[in-house]
């Protein structure tokens, strides 16, 4: 028996038809997971129903975090998608929710956060008032690495037109002045989204938009590891960035 499953259930006042249908599964396969305590739902699965439930995936299946978690360097990797559009939307606003210190969005145009993350802006408003130091990086939509990498893509919704959305919804929290938005274009085929000691991190393929790339969950785990890699890569990004406040006031842009 799963006695923190069932516990962690009967604290939210959630039935077994009701986590099924958050989980976007038969009610009779959540009550295996509560009566086979060595049966372990998919990934996509557990992170939806942690969220419902409002607990930690360490109390709920403890021997899935065991067996992710080598002894090597692939210690890190949490989860990978062949696609970051197979990856719940409820990952995202999970990581965003939990995250207190360091909030990095560094996708090229994150044009996408907008509209798959509800009231987003009202979140990072919270964060950003709480003490959390919130950043994007944004490809330069000037510059001719963006031109480059729209006519690779060829696409009708441009990546300029994508960072302008960008663009639009940071100028409605310019009066937050603890988030911060830079341009750069160093990373314009590798995506790095950091949420304190997770990330997930999108290394862009030729021709192919973000949506259709590859993904990583990561979780930092050692000193010198992938995460600190991937994110000692954006910080040197971030040195370089131009201030989109400072460009956006001169004109530039």
């Amino acid at each position: 028996m799963n006695h923190a499953l069932r516990r962690a259930m009967a604290n939210a006042k959630m039935t077994e038809n009701q986590l099924a249908e958050v989980c976007g599964v038969d009610a009779k396969t959540v009550g295996r997971w509560i009566t086979e305590p060595n049966r372990v739902p998919h990934a996509r699965h557990r992170w939806v129903a942690c969220e419902a439930l409002g607990e930690e995936e360490t109390a709920l299946w403890p021997n899935a975090i065991r067996s992710a978690l080598g002894s090597g360097p692939d210690r890190e990797i949490v989860q990978v998608f062949p696609y970051r559009s197979a990856a719940p939307a409820s990952l995202w606003r999970s990581l965003v929710t939990k995250t207190q210190r360091d909030l990095l969005f560094a996708g090229y145009t994150n044009y996408f956060l907008w509209l798959e993350q509800a009231n987003l802006a009202g979140a990072l408003r919270r964060k950003a008032e709480n003490g959390c130091r919130v950043r994007f990086l944004i490809g330069d939509p000037d510059s001719p690495v963006t031109a480059a990498r729209e006519a690779e893509e060829g696409v009708p919704l441009t990546l300029s037109t994508r960072i302008a959305v960008t663009l639009n919804e940071l100028e409605k929290l310019r009066d937050v002045s603890t988030i911060e938005g830079r341009f750069e274009t160093g990373h314009v085929n590798l995506s790095v989204f950091r949420f304190d000691d997770e990330m997930i991190v999108t290394p862009i393929l030729a021709r192919r938009v973000g949506h259709d790339s590859p993904m990583m969950h990561l979780r930092r785990r050692q000193a010198d590891g992938m995460f600190d890699r991937f994110a000692a890569h954006v910080e040197e990004l971030w040195s370089r960035g131009r201030e989109i406040r400072e460009v956006r006031s001169d004109g530039e842009a």
